[in-house]
């Protein structure tokens, strides 16, 4: 699916434009479904499921498409798909998965080869979800009063953050370091061609800005949000971001594209999670990743799909420590039904569902569930967000001749002369996931051999109880609410529960 905007809330006037806006480019943008997985059309022993979005594209397919097989190990995936004559067009070795160029009468036949588990469709549209305050979430607080084990600030140092998204300006000033060399570590594209429907992932020169190229905007704004550095505004406003020592690794999958080129996002994490700028380049200066950012997903929820090849990537990231963090929707509701962003339902320890909270431009700690942030089923707590954190009038760094960034009517000049109109304000679930994905960055710069369980532990059981919306409920790991998840996280309670 393509990643698919968050709406926005109608606060003021102002900010009703500017999700009115942004609401109608992204809905531009594909939706994705990663479902449960079609029925098999004969005995389930005998046929692998489909999932529901293939199944809907075998009803009227013609011609060929892009399928990912999955296998109880990569050698059964690959005889399946060589036994029926697909042209196989690549793999996520680590999960056991072939992609693979298929007919219908092909995809038929491989549900039936041994060793074969799930077929999957690859050609699935997702869409993204659209300066906060760092007071509500006590991350400022931790940055000036805490240390990290390396015994330096707590502002995320010693961690790269992975940001799927539309792409980076790395040349904004809101990347600069005091050298002026740029946070962005690593630059990367995940080039899909549309003809084949195959994408790779390629990195390039840290001057590109990926953004401009895909026309989009979203992914230097969520940048921002993760690990901006402190800055004063041409107005004299200062803003920084939830971990403004942390680095960021860029994979830029364009304005719109489809679960496949997502998933190749993951999948490159996976393989190169542990030295992301490649072999002989210093921890110290390209440090490991260790949390991913997802600002994207399906418009309208869906159903938890354990069987698709994003959950069995994001289950191995976990298993490597490394935390997935996903932005809950934007599609509001009132729990009669689950509107909540798929893969941020997993069960897993260290994935993430990240509500939008409202601090009502104050930095309160006592403020609002914002209303276009998705909600889960009432009645079903493994579709409810796990946390909260602000998403709702955001500011941070944009170019203003970039799609998602014309949306926001509040633009404001960077520090130097030339940087006119280089920040703007946004709101939506997309806003709130980096935060979250920052607060790990800090939260493991405190504790290095942290697991991602128990990194989500020490969310979940400090979060800050606010009182708006819906009534907490008992879980295990204290309060929660199919609005709020367990509330606000609160960065200094996070540290001493992990510590």
């Amino acid at each position: 699916m393509r990643p698919t905007p968050l709406r926005h809330s109608r606060r003021t006037s102002r900010l009703t434009s500017l999700l009115a806006a942004s609401a109608a480019v992204l809905a531009a943008m594909a939706t994705l479904k990663t479902g449960g997985g079609a029925a098999a059309a004969g005995p389930a022993a005998e046929r692998a499921n489909v999932s529901d979005f293939l199944a809907g594209q075998l009803d009227s397919l013609t011609g060929r498409t892009t399928v990912m097989v999955h296998g109880t190990s990569l050698t059964a995936a690959r005889e399946a798909v060589a036994a029926t004559g697909m042209s196989k067009v690549g793999e996520f070795r680590r999960i056991g998965v072939v992609i693979a160029n298929a007919s219908k009468s092909q995809i038929g036949a491989v549900r039936s080869q041994p060793g074969v588990t799930y077929v999957e469709g690859g050609a699935q549209p997702i869409d993204f979800f659209q300066e906060t305050s760092n007071v509500a979430t006590r991350g400022a607080e931790a940055a000036a009063t805490l240390t990290g084990a390396d015994g330096t600030p707590l502002t995320g140092t010693g961690v790269s953050v992975a940001v799927i998204d539309s792409g980076v300006d790395p040349t904004h000033p809101y990347f600069e370091e005091a050298d002026g060399s740029s946070a962005v570590v690593a630059n990367l594209k995940a080039l899909c061609e549309p003809l084949t429907e195959t994408c790779s992932v390629q990195r390039l020169p840290n001057i590109v800005d990926t953004d401009t190229l895909s026309v989009g905007g979203h992914g230097t704004h969520v940048s921002g949000i993760v690990a901006g550095r402190p800055t004063t505004l041409g107005d004299g406003g200062t803003l920084q971001g939830a971990a403004p020592g942390a680095k960021l690794v860029s994979i830029s999958t364009g304005a719109g594209i489809v679960i496949l080129g997502a998933d190749s996002a993951l999948n490159w994490v996976l393989e190169n999670h542990a030295a992301p700028c490649g072999a002989g380049v210093p921890a110290s200066t390209c440090p490991p990743i260790k949390v991913t950012n997802n600002s994207y997903g399906p418009s309208g929820g869906g159903e938890f799909d354990p069987e698709s090849a994003t959950v069995k990537l994001q289950r191995a990231l976990a298993a490597k420590g490394v935390v997935t963090v996903w932005a809950a929707g934007n599609d509001g509701g009132d729990g009669s039904q689950s509107l909540t962003n798929p893969p941020g339902q997993d069960p897993t320890g260290g994935i993430l569902s990240v509500a939008s909270y409202f601090d009502q431009d104050t930095g309160t700690r006592d403020g609002t569930v914002s209303d276009f942030s998705s909600r889960g089923l009432s009645s079903d707590p493994s579709t409810w967000p796990d946390v909260s954190a602000p998403g709702e009038a955001i500011t941070s760094s944009c170019r203003p001749y970039l799609a998602i960034c014309a949306t926001g009517l509040d633009f404001r000049n960077g520090p130097g002369p030339l940087d006119i109109g280089t920040f703007n304000t946004i709101s939506g679930t997309s806003m709130a996931a980096p935060h979250v994905a920052g607060i790990v960055a800090q939260l493991f710069q405190a504790d290095p051999t942290a697991t991602p369980a128990e990194v989500e532990q020490a969310l979940k059981s400090s979060a800050h109880r606010f009182t708006d919306g819906a009534a907490y409920q008992s879980g295990p790991l204290g309060p929660t609410s199919y609005d709020k998840g367990h509330g606000l996280v609160d960065v200094v309670a996070a540290v001493a529960a992990l510590q």
